[in-house]
């Protein structure tokens, strides 16, 4: 098994490397008290599932996970009571949702991340990913990001048995 290990000093350490990563603007809290818009990284060991790419701004990254294409009409549902909750929908969706394909370039590549998907509790997170850091460097709403270049790089080393650990 993989591991990357995001640490609490914005670094993401794949074993070999060191890149510099963001994360959640509300901090980083245990995954058991994680409330759906709080902006905290959930503290945990998350397998990486799929990543989703825009095809119109990148080639399909080379990676051991499934790849799925990006649409313009992609979103993802963080309405807690919808049954839908921390799932991919169809735009438009009259829940609650996180539009994927985004005018800057944050989701131009965005890694799955197995948080509260088994089962989906309603409350406790969703949307959370590994996703393209802003060039500002700033906090995400609760993912890891990281530059794209690092993303790739990391990636092109990724399988189906690589998880993201979130530390403290």
């Amino acid at each position: 098994m993989k591991r990357l290990i995001a640490r609490n000093d914005n670094t993401l350490n794949d074993g070999t490397f060191s890149y510099s990563c963001t994360s959640g603007k509300g901090g980083r809290r245990p995954a058991l008290e994680k409330t759906e818009g709080d902006g905290a990284s959930p503290i945990g060991f998350w397998p990486l599932k799929r990543v989703y790419y825009r095809p119109d701004r990148i080639a399909e990254p080379e990676t051991g996970l499934p790849t799925i294409k990006l649409a313009p009409d992609d979103g993802w549902c963080d309405d807690p009571a919808d049954p839908n909750y921390n799932k991919p929908v169809k735009r438009p969706y009259a829940a609650s949702h996180e539009i994927m394909w985004r005018d800057d370039h944050a989701y131009d590549v965005v890694v799955e991340l197995a948080h509260n998907d088994d089962p989906t509790l309603p409350g406790r997170g969703s949307a959370i990913f590994m996703h393209v850091m802003h060039d500002d460097c700033r906090p995400t709403e609760g993912c890891i990001a990281l530059a794209i270049d690092d993303l790739l790089q990391i990636l092109r080393l990724a399988d189906t048995t690589t998880c993201l650990v979130i530390e403290p």
